[in-house]
C-alpha cells in the first residue's frame, strides 16, 4: 500500500533534499504496509546549511516590530485552522492518533500560535531605582538562533509551543521534527512560509542524525528539546557554559488514589491518565497508588473498564485506543513487562501485542496492569512510554506520598481525594512539577506554567506555557543611563 506524501528541508526559503540524496519512509503505526511519508534523511551537512541560513537571516528578523511578528503569527495561525481536517487525516496515518485526539491537537495549535502572537507585544523591562546615575533600566531581545527539537506524539501542538514563542521574541529558528512524524513538521513549517515568514528565519531539517549536529554548533544559542531522558542527558552534557537548554523529559507519573477517594472519579481518572493515547504521553500515568481498603474494589471496576477499550486505527469509529508508534515501541513493551515479571510482578490483564485480525498489521498492545511490583523494580522505577502500569497497595496517605516520591521523576501527579485538607497536603508534599486533584495527569493550560521537576526536566526554564514563557527565548540586559 502506498500512498505517501514527500517532504523536502526547507533552508533559506528553499525546498530541498538532503545532500546526501538520503531518504527514509514513515509508515502508518496502524498498518505497516502504508507508507505515509518519505522525507530527507539530513546530516551534518544539511544542518550546517540550515544554521547558516538562520544566521543570515536573524539580524533581520529581530529588529522586525512586535507588529509584524504578531502579524505572522496570526495568519500562520489562520492557516493551520483552515485546514485542520487535512492535518487529521494525516496525523492519524502517520502518528496513530485516534481522529478525536487528534483533532484535539490539530484545533489547539492554532490557538497557540495565536498566544505567542500577542506574547510579542509583552517583551517589556523594568526600571530600578538608582543612588547614582539619572535612569537603570532593562529591556528584552532575542536570543539569536534557536534550535527546536521535537517528538513524535504531539508533533503539532509541541513544535508551536517552541516555535511560536520562539519566533514572537524575535529568533531565527532551525527545527528538526521527530523522524516519526516528518509530514506533521512540514505542514507547521509550511504555514509559516504561506503566512510571509522571511526566508532564512525558520528552517527545518529531518532525519535520525540531525540532532547531534544541531546541538553542537556554538552558533545554535538555545536548545529546546522534548523527549527521552537519555538524549537530553547529552544534550545537557552538549550545551555547555554560555549557551542555554530547556529540556522537557520523562516522566514516571502516579495517580494516588486516597481512601476517601470516589471510586468511580478515580476510575476514571485512571483510565484516562494511563490509556489515553495508547499511554504515549509523557504526562500519562504509569503508576497506581491506592489505600489499602480500597484497593480490590477500585481494580476490579478498572479491570471492567479495561475490556470495554477496542483496539484499532485511529479513523475507525469503533476505535477506543490506536497503535504504539513503530515495532521499536512494541518490543520495549515487551520488554519492561517481561523484566517486571521476572522481578516477581504479576500481568493482571494485557500483557502483549494484539495481532487479531488486521491489527496484525500494525502495532497494537493491549493495556496491561502488572501487580505485586517491587519498588525498586526497573518497570517501576523507569518510564516505559505506552499502556502498561502497575498497581500497587498502600496502608495510608504518607506511605503513598512517600511511593509516589519514590523514582527519579517529578513531571505530573494526580491525587483522588474528597478532603480539601489531604489535597493539600499531597499538594506540597508530593514531588511533581504539575500536581492535578481529581483529573487526570494528563493535558495542560494555556496560561498555566507546564514542565517538571528532578529528573523530568529543567525547571529552570518552564516549557512554553505560563507567564513567564518567553524567558527562555529572551536575553535581559540592564542599561545605565548617565546624564
Amino acid at each position: 500500500m502506498v500512498s505517501e506524501v514527500k517532504v523536502g528541508n526547507r533552508i533559506g526559503g528553499a525546498i530541498v533534499p538532503a545532500k546526501s540524496g538520503k531518504v527514509f519512509e514513515r509508515r502508518n503505526p496502524a498498518d505497516a504496509r502504508e507508507i505515509v511519508s518519505i522525507a530527507p534523511d539530513s546530516d551534518s551537512a544539511d544542518v550546517e546549511a540550515a544554521i547558516d541560513a538562520a544566521c543570515e537571516a536573524s539580524l533581520q528578523w529581530g529588529r522586525t516590530t512586535p507588529t509584524q511578528r504578531a502579524n505572522i503569527l496570526s495568519k500562520a495561525s489562520r492557516i493551520l485552522d483552515g485546514k485542520v481536517e487535512t492535518l487529521v487525516a494525516d496525523m492519524v496515518k502517520e502518528q496513530g492518533k485516534l481522529a478525536a485526539d487528534a483533532r484535539n491537537e490539530c484545533s489547539r495549535t492554532p490557538k497557540n500560535l495565536e498566544l505567542y502572537a500577542t506574547e510579542a507585544y509583552r517583551l517589556s523591562g523594568a526600571t530600578f531605582p538608582s543612588d547614582d546615575t539619572p535612569l537603570v533600566y532593562s529591556v528584552r531581545g532575542p536570543v539569536g538562533v534557536v534550535g527546536v527539537i521535537t517528538p513524535w506524539n504531539f508533533p503539532l501542538n509541541l513544535a508551536s509551543r517552541k516555535i511560536g514563542p520562539a519566533l514572537a521574541a524575535g529568533n531565527a529558528v532551525v527545527f528538526k521534527p521527530s523522524p516519526l512524524a516528518p509530514l506533521m513538521g512540514d505542514h507547521l513549517s509550511s504555514s509559516f512560509e504561506e503566512a510571509g515568514l522571511p526566508a532564512g528565519v525558520l528552517n527545518v531539517v529531518h532525519g535520525f542524525a540531525a540532532g547531534a549536529p544541531l546541538v553542537a554548533d556554538k552558533r545554535v544559542n538555545a536548545i529546546t528539546f522534548t523527549g527521552s531522558n537519555a538524549t537530553g542527558e547529552k544534550i545537557h552534557r552538549e550545551i555547555g557554559i554560555g549557551r542555554r537548554v530547556q529540556l522537557e523529559l520523562g516522566g514516571k507519573n502516579p495517580v494516588l488514589v486516597l481512601d476517601d477517594a470516589d471510586i468511580d472519579l478515580a476510575v476514571n481518572v485512571v483510565m484516562r491518565s494511563s490509556f489515553s493515547l495508547a499511554g504515549q504521553a509523557c504526562t500519562g500515568a504509569g503508576r497506581i497508588i491506592v489505600a489499602k481498603n480500597i484497593f480490590d474494589v477500585l481494580l476490579e471496576k478498572v479491570l471492567k473498564e479495561m475490556k470495554k477499550i477496542v483496539l484499532g486505527p485511529g479513523n475507525a469509529p469503533e476505535s477506543t485506543m490506536g497503535p504504539l508508534v513503530d515495532a521499536v515501541a512494541v518490543a520495549s513493551m515487551e520488554s519492561a513487562i517481561a523484566e517486571g515479571v521476572k522481578d516477581g510482578a504479576e500481568i493482571a490483564i494485557g500483557g502483549r501485542r494484539s495481532e487479531a485480525g488486521d491489527l496484525q498489521h500494525g502495532f497494537f498492545f493491549e493495556p496491561t496492569i502488572l501487580l505485586g511490583a517491587k519498588r525498586n523494580s526497573s518497570v517501576v522505577q523507569n518510564e516505559i512510554f505506552g499502556p502498561v502500569v502497575t498497581f500497587e497497595s498502600v496502608e495510608d496517605i504518607d506511605e503513598a506520598i512517600n511511593s509516589a516520591n519514590d523514582v527519579s521523576y517529578g513531571l505530573s501527579a494526580s491525587i483522588c481525594t474528597q478532603s480539601i485538607s489531604k489535597a493539600q497536603h499531597c499538594a506540597q508534599l508530593v514531588e511533581a512539577g504539575m500536581v492535578r486533584i481529581n483529573r487526570p495527569t494528563v493535558g495542560a493550560a494555556f496560561n498555566a506554567p507546564f514542565g517538571g521537576i528532578k529528573q523530568s526536566g529543567t525547571a529552570t526554564h518552564k516549557e512554553q506555557y505560563g507567564p513567564t514563557v518567553m524567558d527562555f527565548y529572551t536575553l535581559q540586559r540592564t542599561i545605565w543611563m548617565g546624564s
